[in-house]
């Protein structure tokens, strides 16, 4: 770690955050088996405490034993009270909130424990890059409650002594991210962190007006978001340096993080990942082996990806995954009744370079329309294979209407989403 009065006090501040992070890094000595007789214990461990001390749990499996439910987004919002375990302190007890990328907005409780395990885990998942605690890291952050005064990325008293600089992106066009670009310029981090679609804007405004950044950065951390292979080249070339994806949702924070050699390594002492067939889809299934104030057991994340076998060149011991193009994004529904998934859409549109930003939505079951942020139109060739495509694809006729819009509106959490169904 970076020895300097500035991380004392850091760590002063926050005792247990740096006593968590110790223990996640002696996990990672553990070998492949040691790992995996512990993360089966703390599975066991953590079944049986739901099933004693969670109403919700204690309901469900109780009615057939030997099956383990699979814990659903709707019962989060409509048992949420019964999700809490019953020893839980009113007076430590918080209420947080996702951003609603679906259009559901879901809550869930928590504590300070939760909380800092989960930038105890951060800081484990940066250190991946190579970078080490003490050293500076750019947030660049859309979510409004996070970087309000006591989010995650809220401004405190504490941001003088941590090396750590919160910018909110929820909104942004060239005179923001030339301010974006001279902050980075000035604050000279180790590590940018931020959502796939801003970072990637950012990048291409670099880019575009031949600006330098410093030699500092060593990475550039992806989350929350899709992160195509655009824009990761686009990263790349702006801020001279490696790109890497990140995989979490606020329920169960860091579930995976991607090490050097670009292997997505699954945090298996913090949660267990299970990766079902769903019709043609590789569905994701998490289970928190931490939090036992609101345990979530199975619980299905809306995100398509697969677990893989082997070892990493890196040298760890943490199993790997990979994520599919589907993370919070909706089906697309045809009138035979077939569903298609958005990864077929994400990737329509590759190779067209004038293309900045773009959503699909699905208007009727034959309509859908397709905003773009462009620097030109699609040629009549493109806009013909696009339909061409679509309609084999759904066996039907299909409107295709495309519209050219200065901006793409966001959640209202900052996230940016690429395909929108029916519901």
């Amino acid at each position: 770690m970076i020895r300097s009065p500035r991380l004392w006090l850091h760590r002063r501040r926050y005792p247990e955050r740096y006593a968590q992070l110790e223990i996640l890094l002696r996990n990672q000595a553990l070998n492949r088996e040691q790992l995996l007789q512990r993360q089966r214990a703390d599975f066991d461990a953590m079944l049986a405490f739901a099933a004693a001390n969670v109403p919700y749990y204690r309901d469900r499996l109780g009615t057939n034993p030997g099956v383990i439910p699979i814990l659903e987004k709707d019962a989060v919002r409509e048992r949420l009270d019964d999700l809490l375990a019953r020893d839980a302190d009113p007076a430590r007890v918080k209420l947080g909130h996702t951003g609603g990328s679906t259009g559901k907005p879901l809550a869930f409780w928590y504590d300070e424990t939760k909380h800092e395990l989960m930038r105890a885990g951060m800081m484990r998942g940066f250190m991946m890059s190579g970078w080490l605690p003490g050293q500076k890291v750019l947030n660049f952050w859309g979510a409004r409650q996070d970087v309000a005064a006591g989010g995650v990325f809220g401004s405190n008293w504490s941001d003088l002594i941590a090396a750590e600089k919160t910018i909110g992106a929820t909104e942004f066009g060239a005179a923001k991210l030339r301010e974006w670009a001279r902050c980075i310029q000035r604050y000279q981090p180790v590590l940018l962190y931020g959502y796939a679609s801003a970072m990637s804007e950012l990048a291409r405004f670099i880019v575009a007006e031949g600006m330098r950044m410093p030699s500092s950065l060593i990475g550039v951390y992806s989350t929350a978001e899709v992160l195509t292979d655009t824009q990761r080249q686009v990263m790349q070339q702006a801020f001279g340096c490696k790109v890497f994806n990140q995989y979490g949702c606020r329920e169960v924070p860091n579930i995976a993080w991607e090490c050097r050699h670009g292997n997505m390594h699954v945090f298996a002492d913090l949660v267990v990942l299970e990766s079902i067939r769903v019709e043609a889809d590789q569905q994701l299934l998490v289970t928190s082996l931490t939090n036992r104030l609101m345990p979530f057991i199975r619980y299905r994340l809306g995100d398509s990806g697969r677990l893989l076998e082997g070892e990493c060149a890196c040298g760890s011991a943490l199993p790997m995954m990979e994520m599919g193009l589907c993370r919070h994004n909706d089906l697309i529904r045809t009138r035979a009744g077939n569903s298609l998934h958005p990864g077929f859409f994400n990737h329509l549109l590759d190779g067209q370079a004038s293309i900045r930003q773009f959503q699909w939505i699905q208007r009727e079951l034959d309509r859908i329309e397709l905003n773009l942020v462009a620097s030109a139109p699609l040629s009549a060739a493109a806009l013909s294979g696009l339909n061409e495509q679509i309609r084999l694809k759904m066996a039907d006729e299909v409107t295709l209407e495309v519209n050219y819009v200065a901006d793409i509106p966001r959640t209202v959490s900052g996230k940016q989403r690429f395909v929108i169904g029916m519901g």
